[in-house]
């Protein structure tokens, strides 16, 4: 097995790349925007868009390297209702959308409670289960049509290969619908009635299924190729590590999400309220994680502004403790609720000197992310944060343990959606230098030590 071709669907964009399986590395990359389609019966991605753009570049990728196995990753909180034909049963749903709010009263009387799921009440449709509750309720004869619910990776492999599947990943993606200590379908299930229709959970780790001769005919691939069953794109971040390393550590998987996973740390009790939960990692075990949308609250903040800093930008806002404070995404993170607001008139700002202080705020927010779920030892940044050297060493200094940014020159959702259906993939994460220096830059801590009082006086 020599190139795997992983169809990553973020929130943002979809992409299909192929990974070099001898060195570890994605050598090709085909992208689109993730589009919604703002139409009745509410709004829903273009899952036929997306269909089309998988198989023209499954063909073009075959035809220029050989594709040998297929992965699957995407955003989770999303589920695909199907019909006995293996069509949509109804659309799939925005998470965004903010209609299953209007029947939040009558979900809050069902869903089960955090001990169970390890899910926080989430807004809009980010609870899955909330999504069915809501779709069921606006459309009488939909529980008649959906023969089988998928969690949104498996949806494309059941494209692929013809076999439906749910999966625990996605499942532990607080869809309320998921009881990760006892790896079975929670309570919710039965009282949305579909416990007939939820199709087989699956580990993420040890699943895969053949590429069915009509795709194979579509693309030039082979038939009977592995196709994994997928996973849930920060577990797939979190893959090559948990393979790779010992020990306690933590991975901040960043993109429009900023997820935080805790491995081997301090036992704490996870907080629904400020957005910690039980992931399930690709072996099926819970993992306790924090979240923000970090990646659109700094496209939020920066507008169209240019994404760098000078010297003196950084220095300017160290020295007069230039800070921008939480949520500028109120909906979630663990100042969930919280009202933003700068401490200075923002408008004065240049560019420089808001992308320094949006660095912190990202950093900051992160550091409280990690120490909510017991963080310990190192911590390992993966994706486009990992590049932001202002991030990273807000990120240490705030936390008070060695930060990196990933080695790895592929993305993590690439390499470990690829080492799913591999096990001779070439890892190329490399344990944390156990010689680094911890950084104790004063007027970054400082920093830090003023952003925290403050947001702690502005939430009292």
């Amino acid at each position: 097995m020599r190139h795997v071709a992983v169809i990553d669907i973020g929130k943002t964009n979809a992409k299909v790349g192929a990974v070099d399986a001898v060195e570890g590395t994605e050598i090709d990359i085909a992208t689109q925007p993730n589009v919604v389609l703002a139409e009745p019966p509410y709004p829903h991605y273009d899952l036929e868009g997306l269909w089309r753009f998988i198989i023209a570049v499954l063909a073009e990728q075959n035809t220029k390297h050989g594709i040998d196995a297929i992965s699957i990753a995407t955003h989770g909180a999303s589920v695909v209702l199907l019909d006995d034909e293996g069509n949509l049963a109804a659309p799939m749903l925005d998470y965004e959308y903010a209609g299953p709010d209007e029947s939040s009263a009558g979900y809050e009387a069902i869903r089960p409670d955090f001990q169970e799921t390890g899910s926080p009440r989430l807004a809009l449709g980010l609870n899955a289960g909330a999504q069915i509750y809501w779709q069921l309720r606006q459309d009488a004869g939909l529980k008649d049509r959906i023969a089988s619910v998928v969690t949104y990776p498996q949806y494309w492999s059941f494209k692929l290969t013809g076999v439906r599947h749910t999966e625990m990943t996605s499942l532990g993606a607080h869809t309320d619908l998921w009881n990760p200590q006892e790896r079975r379908f929670s309570s919710l299930v039965h009282r949305l009635g579909i416990e007939n229709k939820m199709a087989p959970a699956r580990i993420a780790a040890n699943c895969m299924n053949g590429l069915k001769p009509e795709i194979a005919a579509l693309t030039g691939l082979r038939a009977g190729i592995p196709v994994a069953s997928g996973i849930h794109d920060s577990n797939a971040s979190l893959y090559p590590y948990l393979r790779a390393l010992k020990g306690s550590f933590s991975v901040v998987s960043t993109g429009t999400w900023v997820i935080s996973f805790a491995v081997g740390g301090q036992k704490t009790e996870l907080s629904p309220e400020r957005d910690t939960l039980l992931n399930v990692n690709a072996f099926g075990d819970p993992v306790p994680s924090a979240r923000f949308m970090g990646g659109r609250e700094f496209d939020q903040v920066m507008q169209d502004g240019v994404r760098q800093a000078s010297d003196k930008d950084v220095s300017r806002v160290l020295a007069n403790q230039i800070q921008l404070y939480p949520a500028v995404d109120p909906l979630s993170g663990p100042f969930r609720g919280a009202r933003a607001g700068w401490n200075i008139d923002d408008s004065s700002l240049s560019d420089g000197e808001r992308y320094a202080a949006a660095s912190f705020y990202l950093a900051l927010v992160t550091s409280k992310c990690l120490d909510l779920i017991g963080a310990e030892g190192p911590t390992i940044v993966e994706g486009p944060f990992a590049r932001n050297d202002l991030f990273m060493k807000m990120l240490e200094v705030a936390s008070g343990r060695v930060a990196e940014g990933s080695k790895v020159s592929t993305t993590g959702t690439g390499l470990g959606a690829a080492l799913l259906v591999s096990d001779t993939l070439k890892n190329p994460v490399e344990p944390p230098d156990a010689c680094a220096v911890l950084n104790s830059d004063s007027s970054y801590l400082d920093y830090a030590q003023n952003w925290f009082q403050q947001v702690a006086t502005r939430q009292s």
